[in-house]
């Protein structure tokens, strides 16, 4: 089963990816992580991925694609969450046509809506330790003493991506490429929305309203 997440920066993808794929016993997908992997592997995939990022380019959709897909390949049956993928409308049909070709295809995509104006607060409210990655939130999540991590004791920082320069800009590019994937899938007739404005708990409960029933039916 291939379930997809999709959201707007911010609307806590990462958080809902992992309490799902522990709940429901899903592998996480991630494109991000799929990337790093291929290119530490020297992969075919990988070397032609490797040339746009080291040289400051997008990887183009195809090669994106393929690396998800043969992913998929690679893992054989089972249950799967696509987190970050696919970015773009291309990317979609892509896939859709490749998992046709095997008899596979996404059966449901959880949609997490959220306003630009919560996004922009979650997105500019995050901090990250300099020491060991741990994340903190000023809103939702507060360091027990002001701006030092809880774990190893060292600063936090605002990452250049959390900025609210960089963060209008991560939305903009969401809203003209991401966005448009939502009424792809909802004229699919596969796209489920839940308010991502909530509590973690409350849409981890919603996700799994929606998706304990079809997995029961399988």
């Amino acid at each position: 089963m291939i379930v997809m997440l999709i959201g707007a920066p911010g609307s806590g993808k990462g958080t809902q990816s992992a309490l799902f794929c522990e709940r429901f016993a899903f592998t996480h997908l991630s494109t991000g992580d799929i990337f790093r992997a291929e290119m530490a592997a020297q992969s075919a995939v990988g070397r032609k991925a490797a040339e746009y990022v080291n040289s400051g380019k997008l990887v183009p959709d195809e090669i994106v694609t393929e690396m998800v897909a043969g992913k998929l390949d690679d893992l054989k049956g089972g249950r799967y969450l696509l987190d970050g993928f696919p970015r773009n409308l291309a990317q979609a049909q892509s896939l859709s046509g490749i998992l046709a070709k095997r008899g596979a295809a996404v059966e449901l995509v959880l949609f997490l809506d959220l306003t630009q104006e919560e996004a922009m607060k979650r997105l500019t409210s995050r901090r990250i330790c300099g020491g060991c990655g741990e994340v903190f939130n000023v809103l939702t999540r507060l360091p027990r003493a002001e701006g030092k991590c809880d774990k190893c004791g060292k600063d936090l920082v605002q990452r250049e991506d959390d900025s609210e320069a960089t963060a209008r800009k991560r939305l903009m590019v969401y809203e003209d490429l991401t966005r448009p994937l939502v009424a792809y899938y909802k004229a699919e007739g596969i796209l489920h929305e839940v308010d991502g404005g909530r509590s973690p708990d409350a849409v981890a409960a919603s996700l799994a309203e929606i998706v304990a029933p079809q997995l029961g039916a399988r």
